[in-house]
């Protein structure tokens, strides 16, 4: 039998054209620091038009590369649309990479045309000799553009010259529209390239997944539009109709707790290390966080502390998200089910989250053997699916792939309701006398103490147990807490075994270019003798 449906393509065009009919008088806000400028979803699709015509005249064709360089704004949010739709390739280029690491993921993607913020043109131009592929660089804002020398046109200048309406052309749904490349935290970054096809469903499948996102909504999108896809939420948001709230370049806790004060956002989205800050300003200044009703953090997991504090304080509910660069980004949010009673929502979101519809995942052990989802069996997840890659961009890394799935490196325990809870990286759990420590769960006990900042835990070697726990520590300003006051506060949270004997209290917790602990630096600093390590008999 045949099927009577429309063979119709999957592409973001569609997501655009009804963001643009049905929510026309919804807007787009970008934070300058003392209030917002912004503009109508109806004015922002002209612009989009705009730009598409602009980058076509630049010589931009389908298949083409078009890189961002760009902080959160309304210009990076047109870019999302006008370049895919117009059958280029949108490449979100990471702000915060090493000069080496930016250089090479501009030129392994690429990229003909790269639209850069002015106050990051210092940034860029650091790498301006080194690319080989670029050809102009459209610069939103009239800041200093001279350190790019004379190929700079500005963004206001190319629309302005431009008609606003573009004759989308159709492509195919597995036509490349967007790439993102991992944070490179061993090695080279590896790229990964979307289709139309992936991001639509995508889009769709987060929205139905737990985001809850509406057209009474207002989000305040703090992750980077550079950091996996923006987690999917410009699309979802642009097709659901919320209003988007951009902080720009202003994402310190007192900036950004005056622009929350000022736009009222209803939800947001950013890494734990944002909001963890946000936290402490908030012990020293009045917040007002009384329009956030629901945030969603990944990343990095989310320690119970930081849920339940802003709770407590502030009335705002914390939701885990859990995904990465490879899968779009989202796999699971921990939205509590329908039945669990109120007096056990934190232990819900506390979960790093539910398999969302349209991601099959498995729990491998390490002979390959597919184990149950009972809660207990402990296993690297595995997953594949409509919007989760199959390979990388130039880069072939079979270890990263098993039989058509994806190895997320994240090893963890699933449920039979399909709520997974991840207890470290397979490269960072501690194996000690053969047995398993979670990292991230002592991570978590530690910072649980209310004198903890931060706290990162690596392995060290160990002549007796092989590897041992080294906790490394950052205090609130003004404690004086030690190693056996925090090893007395585990003795009621994990087992005994667990507790470190090797402490190291330092000022800040290194942080990738995504703002996750960056633990091989630690790693590298133990190594070298670079940590002040305080030893106690267990």
């Amino acid at each position: 039998m045949r099927t009577t449906m429309m063979d119709y393509p999957l592409l973001i065009t569609q997501i655009l054209e009804h963001g643009r009919k049905v929510h026309a008088d919804r807007e787009v806000l970008t934070w300058t620091g003392a209030g917002s400028r912004r503009a109508r979803f109806a004015e922002v699709y002209e612009r989009i038009g705009r730009l598409a015509n602009g980058l076509a005249g630049l010589g931009v064709g389908v298949g083409d590369r078009v890189a961002t360089f760009c902080w959160n704004h309304q210009e990076h949010l047109e870019a999302y649309f006008a370049v895919p739709c117009m059958g280029a390739v949108l490449h979100t280029l990471n702000i915060r990479l090493f000069p080496e690491q930016l250089a090479y993921v501009i030129n392994d993607g690429g990229a003909r045309i790269v639209i850069v913020d002015d106050s990051l043109v210092p940034v860029l131009a650091r790498v301006r000799d080194q690319l080989t592929t670029v050809e102009r660089f459209v610069v939103v804002g009239d800041g200093d553009a001279s350190a790019l020398g004379e190929a700079v046109l500005r963004y206001d200048d190319v629309l302005a010259q431009a008609a606003p309406a573009y004759d989308w052309p159709e492509l195919d749904e597995r036509a490349p529209a967007a790439m993102c490349y991992t944070s490179g935290t061993t090695g080279n970054p590896k790229g990964v390239v979307y289709s139309h096809r992936s991001n639509w469903t995508h889009t769709f499948g987060a929205a139905a997944g737990g985001l809850q996102l509406t057209d009474s909504d207002r989000l305040l999108l703090v992750v980077p539009q550079f950091h996996a896809n923006a987690w999917g939420l410009v699309y979802v948001g642009w097709a659901l109709g919320s209003d988007f709230l951009m902080p720009e370049r202003y994402l310190q806790p007192e900036p950004l707790a005056a622009m929350i004060a000022a736009e009222r956002p209803t939800t947001s989205a950013a890494v734990p290390t944002v909001w963890n800050a946000l936290l402490v300003h908030g012990e020293e200044a009045e917040l007002d966080l009384s329009s956030l009703q629901r945030v969603v953090v990944g990343g990095a997991a989310v320690p119970r502390s930081m849920i339940e504090a802003f709770e407590q304080r502030y009335d705002v509910e914390v939701v885990q998200g859990w995904g990465m660069t490879e899968m779009s980004p989202l796999g699971a949010v921990a939205t509590p089910p329908g039945d669990a009673p109120a007096s056990e929502s934190v232990d819900w979101r506390a979960k790093t989250g539910r398999v969302i519809a349209g991601v099959d995942l498995r729990l491998v052990d390490t002979g390959g053997r597919e184990l149950p989802w009972d809660g207990k069996a402990i296993g690297e997840i595995q997953v594949r699916g409509p919007w989760i890659t199959a390979g990388y961009h130039n880069a072939e890394s079979p270890e990263k792939f098993d039989d058509g799935w994806l190895r997320t490196g994240d090893v963890g325990v699933v449920d039979p309701r399909g709520f997974i809870q991840i207890v470290d990286r397979t490269k960072d759990v501690i194996k000690s006398g053969g047995e398993w420590i979670s990292s991230v769960d002592l991570e978590n006990a530690i910072i649980a103490h209310p004198d903890v900042v931060e706290a990162a835990v690596i392995g060290v070697a160990d002549p007796r147990w092989d590897e041992r726990p080294l906790a490394c520590v950052v205090l609130r300003a003004g404690a004086t807490v030690t190693p056996a006051d925090l090893s007395a506060h585990l003795r009621e949270r994990v087992a005994s075994w667990w507790i470190p004997e090797r402490w190291s209290f330092i000022d800040e917790v290194p942080k990738t270019s995504v703002g996750k602990f960056d633990k091989k630096v630690l790693r590298a600093r133990h190594e070298q003798g670079g940590l002040d390590v305080e030893e106690q008999a267990r």
